[in-house]
């Protein structure tokens, strides 16, 4: 007669078949208990737990990216003035979103486009100089940031260069876990008005109709279930 050990009879937890797009069992952490109720009670209260839009629904003012950049604070900007170089300057922008040009004196330039900031500059050195031509470009564009929740390698928050795109996003929290459900991977969207996002690992990954590049908005929370 064959006697079975002890540990035979104790509970396992199966684990997924990576090649199966069904989740079978979760066992959830009591340390993430907490947190998954926070995330529940942040979804209820805004606009309900379980509704969601396809992101092949969504109009296209969610996927259009800015036609010009608009500058923000920690932006590296570089201010060229035609012929004046001692006027030129490049600069980060101050926690303030201002910048100190010589002859200018200081110009806010936080919540602007490039092209807007240069011809407030041309008018400024108009009492100096003849005519002048001013052109502005970013160098260096503040990182957006993006909090990552759920079955992924690394939660928290994440950063990426401009434009920020989803897959980069699940790239740089490690990617899905084991236990992730292929078929579940969300974008809480806060405004104008709250959206819960849906996806697909295979859509991203095979960037049909362009999910994989879906941009990404400061603040925005992706949550893998």
């Amino acid at each position: 007669m064959t006697i079975a050990s002890p540990d035979s009879l104790r509970p396992t937890a199966r684990r997924r078949d990576p090649s199966s797009r069904f989740a079978i069992f979760r066992i959830v952490p009591r340390s993430w208990t907490a947190a998954l109720a926070a995330l529940a009670l942040l979804s209820a209260g805004c606009g309900g737990g379980g509704q969601y839009v396809w992101y092949s629904s969504l109009p296209r003012s969610e996927w259009s990216q800015p036609i010009e950049y608009t500058i923000a604070v920690g932006d590296v900007v570089n201010i060229r003035v035609y012929d004046q170089e001692n006027i030129s300057t490049r600069t980060k922008l101050r926690r303030d979103g201002r910048v100190e040009i010589p002859f200018v004196g200081e110009i806010q330039v936080a919540g602007k486009k490039p092209f807007d900031v240069a011809r407030e500059i041309e008018g400024r050195l108009k009492a100096f100089i003849v005519s002048p031509r001013v052109t502005v470009n970013v160098e260096e564009a503040q990182a957006v940031s993006v909090t990552m929740l759920g079955e992924v390698g690394t939660r928290g928050t994440v950063s990426l260069p401009p434009p920020a795109e989803l897959a980069q996003a699940l790239a740089a929290a490690g990617g899905l876990t084991e236990f992730a459900s292929e078929s579940k991977i969300f974008v809480l969207r806060r405004a104008p008005s709250f959206m819960r996002i849906r996806f697909t690992y295979d859509a991203v990954l095979e960037n049909k109709g362009g999910a994989a590049m879906f941009p990404l908005r400061p603040g925005d929370v992706v949550v893998v279930e």
